[in-house]
């Protein structure tokens, strides 16, 4: 166990380390000279590192801000993150989602290998997600450990290979070509942001090619776009919250200093994701290509969403406000309708509203990114209310999973629930 602990946790779980080695099995398979193998290697780890640097950073000023707005309008509720639900999880079925995690992994080689579906899904971080999922939906239901990790590694291995698929059109059209996929599962959503793009509006219209009248046109520079708007949705929260508020979570930071420095380190964090991204694939896409060409020809690697933000920077500034403002209304409503509240926090908001609006402006311009992320807004807030409940039969509460692809699996699972009476 302490074997399987240390393969999954410290390597598999290290998403670095995984997709390091990797490159270096494509550089090697391609007989590549030893200090490109090295070189590679350690450009492709320290590439990814960088971005999750980024990130860290961005991910810090954002639950700052999600404490200014718990604060400033007072409202409680289910707070969807994934890594708070996982960590629960990880209490209660740590064995069977190590050996999910790991026969889910095998399990998409192989459904790559003999399948049309080529893609290897190389996001650690959601693949241990869907592990925690897979374990609380199959527990709930009254399965036995051997049961729920047998299912689970299938489940799990046709996800990570059918999954990228549905958003590939989409992708392609974000990247200008056939190279990677899209290795997180809000997929339903990007793909939709993508389709609804194309029916409202013209790629010709990019949020990168907005044509901004006199002093606007700073806002091309997309770290003065980004620390704007941010810093008027942080400051608002500020002022909502108040002085005393602001001070107590800032740790002493005057209260009118604390959103404009919070803001600016969320600048710099997605600065850095950019800059790191742009170096491991770098390294990584012309090392799949071994890999690809002798074991599964035609593979592709699925890949964290901050992978396309460098594409279009302004549509990911544009995508996370608009799925914010979905959350918040949402919010409200749910609070009028006397239902359980979906909170919506700030980091997988941005993370999946900013990739919404990347793949709705890819097809349909600035209106595709705003319709698109907004849609995204409303099923990343209204799915993990769905799911909630089978998370509170297992004994978990206060946090649920607000992936798209994540409450898709969930939904089948709540109705197959019903009928046996689980819940």
């Amino acid at each position: 166990m302490a074997v399987l602990q240390f393969v999954v946790y410290d390597i598999l779980g290290q998403a670095s380390l995984l997709i390091g080695l990797l490159a270096m099995a494509g550089l090697l398979i391609q007989r590549k000279p030893a200090d490109k193998v090295i070189s590679g290697t350690i450009k492709t780890i320290v590439g990814f590192l960088i971005f999750g640097i980024g990130s860290s950073a961005a991910q810090g000023a954002l639950n700052g801000f999600q404490s200014l707005f718990v604060t400033a309008f007072g409202l409680e509720g289910v707070t969807p993150i994934s890594e708070a639900i996982t960590a629960q999880a990880q209490t209660l079925f740590p064995m069977v989602i190590a050996l999910i995690m790991v026969g889910g992994f095998l399990c998409n080689l192989v459904i790559a290998r003999l399948t049309k579906f080529k893609y290897i899904f190389l996001t650690g971080g959601h693949s241990l997600f869907l592990s925690a999922l897979l374990a609380i939906l199959l527990k709930a239901l009254g399965l036995s450990d051997v049961a729920a990790i047998l299912i689970g590694s299938l489940i799990h291995g046709f996800a990570a290979a059918l999954y990228p698929a549905i958003a590939q059109k989409s992708m392609n059209a974000v990247t200008g070509s056939d190279e990677i996929a899209i290795g997180h599962y809000c997929t339903i959503a990007y793909a939709f942001s993508g389709w609804l793009g194309s029916k409202v509006g013209d790629p010709k219209d990019s949020t990168e090619n907005i044509k901004l009248p006199g002093w606007l046109t700073m806002f091309k520079d997309y770290i003065v776009s980004v620390s704007l708007s941010i810093g008027v949705i942080y400051y608002i929260a500020a002022v909502v919250a108040g002085k005393g508020a602001v001070e107590e979570i800032s740790a002493g930071t005057h209260w009118l200093i604390f959103p404009l420095i919070q803001t600016l380190t969320f600048t710099g964090g997605l600065y850095v994701i950019i800059t790191g991204v742009r170096l491991f694939l770098g390294e990584l896409v012309p090392a799949f290509v071994g890999i690809s060409e002798r074991f599964i020809p035609g593979a592709k690697p699925a890949l964290d969403c901050p992978v396309v933000f460098p594409y279009a920077p302004t549509a990911t500034v544009l995508g996370f406000i608009s799925a914010y403002a979905a959350g918040l209304i949402c919010m409200f409503v749910m609070a009028a309708m006397k239902t359980t509240v979906m909170i919506p926090v700030a980091i997988p908001f941005f993370f999946i509203g900013a990739t919404a609006g990347v793949f709705g402006n890819a097809r349909g311009g600035w209106k595709g990114c705003v319709l698109g992320a907004f849609v995204t807004g409303i099923l990343i807030s209204v799915g993990p209310a769905i799911i909630y409940p089978i998370m509170q039969s297992v004994g978990l509460s206060g946090t649920s999973f607000p992936e798209t692809d994540f409450n898709l699996i969930g939904i089948i699972f709540n109705f197959i629930g019903k009928i046996l009476g689980k819940w």
